[in-house]
């Protein structure tokens, strides 16, 4: 059975305060989106990549990715949900594709095995998430207190999010309503979206600080590698 991930990177990402769009910033001697993809194909569990840009950004991106037989690079939309049914149509007859944010750099590959898995084992839709830690509170919109959900029943929800490819394009199908998660899409069928535990690496870098701790995280990384191969080489 054909997996396809979709990744969308079309994101200007402001509030990361960087001049570039957030993709394309660079994080451990390479852009995010570069990271994205590479996590993708360690997990030995996709097919294809299709990464979707700015038209006008496909040939820069595709100098930056590399020309790999299996990454296709193609032109997207204004908004995400464009781009994703973009990425819908050069998915062809996959059985199963994953939407990943590019912003989710560290993603460990086990992760994105663990939703194509998930998939294979009959689910129609998985996305992994996470116990929410804070408690919540929603607010109007002058900002007073109107209720506090049970943090119990809350999650986190992380990328990448798996779905039966039928099943995500009748969601895209289904209206031009925008959306930042295609679960949410997914759940206005009608269809049971299944959770998996997420993994702390697969945070969004989204701000300046979300940025340091990735940076901090790969050098952490990096260092631990060293002294591994110190070790091994009597050192």
């Amino acid at each position: 059975m054909a997996v396809v991930a979709l990744v969308p990177a079309a994101g200007r990402g402001v509030r990361l305060g960087e001049k570039l769009p957030k993709a394309f910033v660079e994080l451990g001697g390479c852009t995010m989106l570069a990271r994205a993809v590479d996590g993708l194909r360690k997990s030995g569990a996709i097919d294809r990549v299709v990464v979707i840009v700015p038209p006008e950004l496909v040939e820069s991106v595709v100098a930056d990715l590399g020309l790999a037989a299996d990454v296709d690079v193609v032109g997207g939309g204004a908004e995400r949900t464009d781009s994703v049914r973009a990425g819908l149509n050069a998915a062809g007859d996959a059985d199963f594709v994953l939407v990943h944010d590019a912003a989710r750099a560290l993603t460990p590959p086990t992760l994105i095995a663990r939703v194509v898995e998930t998939l294979q084992a009959g689910s129609s839709a998985v996305i992994p998430v996470l116990p929410v830690t804070d408690t919540i509170k929603s607010v109007d919109v002058l900002g007073a207190v109107t209720g506090t959900p049970l943090r119990s029943e809350l999650r986190a929800v992380q990328t990448p999010q798996g779905f039966s490819t039928d099943v995500l394009r009748s969601a895209y199908g289904a209206g031009d309503v925008a959306a930042t998660d295609d679960a949410a899409l997914v759940e206005r069928l009608g269809v049971s979206v299944q959770t998996i535990p997420g993994d702390a690496l697969a945070f969004k870098i989204t701000t300046p600080l979300d940025l340091v701790l990735a940076r901090a995280l790969l050098i952490s990384e990096t260092e631990e590698t060293e002294l591994s191969a110190d070790s091994r080489n009597g050192n």
